[in-house]
């Protein structure tokens, strides 16, 4: 058998994320970031602290990802079962059902997750970015870990973006061109550093200053100080340099920021909805498929609602404790009450 079949898919995705994440963090080194400028001035407060929170992103996800949700055990111990008492508090409407595949009797909000096998309390759904699934006990924790993920997302992002931005290669030492000039087989650039840029004295390219590399594209302008390309000319126009070059110098630099834009989109809409989830006191599978539980199908709101503050508390706290068939009773006997 070959070696491969015995790594589990779980390790695989933990690796990947692992290895994505410090080579992200290389990448934003290695270029010309704010990262590598406030390295090299000696200024160590910021890397850091970015250097903490990836960690502290990488540690969460671990944690969320190797955590118990909240599995049920397939035999039951005798302070897992239902007491009759919060058997009987469920209406006779909604029985509470037998997992056909682990033969376990459910309690509300539990459901069975085909990927792990599992029968896993107020069930949210199964993540494959985590190879694990979120449920009672590691949700908390999973919504934490989207918040610090999406400030390290959206600094990186950041970060990557600063360096390719056209102004700030054009920017402190290089000057700000106003005019381009092109005659046939003769091709320069007239410049002036504007008000909003840095630089103090003028800097103007002709075709015999050495600044000026003169290819069949046209000219080129280089930075005064690194010697890279930062414009180029040809046919009257002028553009920031050529896309070959560009792409030797910033290509993986940039191929990071597409990435990032990708990953803080996603890591932005999961937070999002899981806070409205949370604060409605809810869960993905719920929000999906309500119209498919027995317990939330007699009901035309959430029976588990219990207003912003207390669904915060309950969540993040565990305040005010007591078991979703309480609660239900509760509702159930209000509403009766109500009508």
């Amino acid at each position: 058998m070959a070696p491969w079949a015995f790594i589990s898919p779980g390790v695989v995705v933990r690796t990947g994320h692992t290895v994505l994440t410090w080579g992200i963090t290389l990448v934003l080194f290695l270029h010309d970031t704010e990262l590598r400028q406030w390295e090299e001035q000696g200024e160590l407060l910021l890397p850091l602290t970015f250097l903490l929170l990836v960690l502290g992103s990488l540690l969460l996800y671990l944690a969320v990802s190797l955590m118990d949700p909240g599995y049920m055990n397939v035999q039951p111990q005798p302070q897992e079962e239902l007491k009759e008492e919060q058997m009987a508090m469920v209406p006779q409407a909604t029985p509470l059902r037998r997992c056909r595949y682990c033969l376990v009797l459910q309690p509300l909000r539990a459901r069975h997750c085909h990927e792990c096998h599992r029968c896993v309390r107020r069930y949210d759904h199964h993540c494959p970015w985590m190879e694990n699934c979120v449920g009672e006990r590691n949700h908390p924790l999973f919504v934490a870990y989207l918040a610090l993920q999406l400030v390290v997302l959206l600094w990186a992002l950041y970060l990557a973006w600063a360096p390719l931005r056209p102004w700030e290669r054009a920017g402190k030492q290089a000057t700000c061109v106003h005019k381009v000039y092109t005659k046939p087989g003769l091709h320069w650039l007239k410049g002036a550093p504007s008000s909003e840029a840095s630089a103090p004295s003028q800097m103007a390219c002709s075709p015999g200053s050495p600044e000026l590399s003169r290819g069949r594209e046209g000219g080129v302008l280089l930075h005064p100080s690194s010697g890279s390309p930062i414009l180029s000319c040809r046919s009257g126009l002028w553009f920031f340099q050529p896309w070959g070059l560009w792409l030797r110098s910033s290509g993986l630099l940039f191929a990071t920021f597409l990435l990032l834009s990708l990953f803080s989109s996603v890591a932005g809409l999961l937070l999002a909805s899981h806070l409205y989830l949370v604060a409605s006191n809810t869960t993905t599978w719920e929000f999906i498929s309500s119209h498919r539980i027995a317990y939330l199908r007699q009901r035309s709101s959430n029976p588990f609602d219990r207003g912003l503050i207390r669904n915060l508390a309950h969540f993040f706290c565990g305040w005010p404790s007591g078991s979703w068939e309480t609660l239900w009773a509760e509702e159930e006997e209000d509403s009766s009450q109500a009508v």
